[in-house]
């Protein structure tokens, strides 16, 4: 019998923050957590592949879903719009199953207030600015000057911490990864979450 609704696992970071591997590294480890595919107007890059990495869709698609209210958030980030698709996170989560969102703090401040009980959030902090440039000029997916925006937003990015439940600083891979998968880990144990299984054991210890 399902006892709780899905979580939300929403990470953020500045763009080169690492928390897209992050999130791939934790949706490999369990089999209950899928990743929100993002609708986005921007272009592939690289070997990304529509329905796969992002929903590809023009502006004229992208107004539609905002229109139609089928959003459950979405942004402009980097002079582009992401969103995230409502049918699909509601459908998962009345199902129990979780979902990990790689979204920007502007995403992550609408899940919240839409879904207040069912989101957990966390930032992805890089260890200094000189590792976060590094990170971005080695992926050779930006022009320069996207490369230099990037760096000039990753300050206002991160004064949004505030409003985030963790903090993790991703300078080292593996260790970042077992503080994220601890938080998810955790976020199941909260007493909201194990009220039922409490609940069960006091009608049986009373019969």
């Amino acid at each position: 019998m399902l006892k709780t609704r899905g979580i939300m696992l929403v990470v953020s970071s500045p763009s080169g923050g690492g928390k897209t591997t992050l999130c791939q590294r934790l949706v490999a480890e369990f089999e209950a957590l899928d990743v929100s595919i993002s609708y986005t107007t921007r272009a592939p890059r690289g070997a990304e592949r529509d329905g796969v990495d992002y929903h590809f869709v023009d502006d004229e698609r992208f107004d539609a879903l905002v229109q139609q209210d089928r959003l459950a958030e979405w942004a402009w980030v980097h002079g582009n719009r992401y969103g995230t698709g409502r049918e699909t996170v509601e459908t998962v989560l009345a199902a129990g199953g979780d979902l990990v969102f790689d979204i920007d703090w502007q995403g992550a401040y609408q899940l919240r207030e839409r879904y207040p009980q069912d989101t957990v959030m966390v930032f992805v902090l890089p260890p200094s600015r000189g590792e976060l440039e590094r990170r971005l000029r080695g992926r050779g997916t930006d022009a320069e000057e996207v490369v230099e925006r990037r760096l000039q937003v990753a300050r206002e990015e991160m004064e949004h911490f505030e409003r985030y439940d963790y903090l993790v600083l991703n300078d080292t891979l593996d260790l970042a990864h077992d503080q994220l998968r601890g938080i998810y880990v955790a976020a199941h144990l909260c007493r909201e979450r194990q009220r039922w299984r409490v609940q069960e054991l006091l009608r049986e210890m009373g019969r």
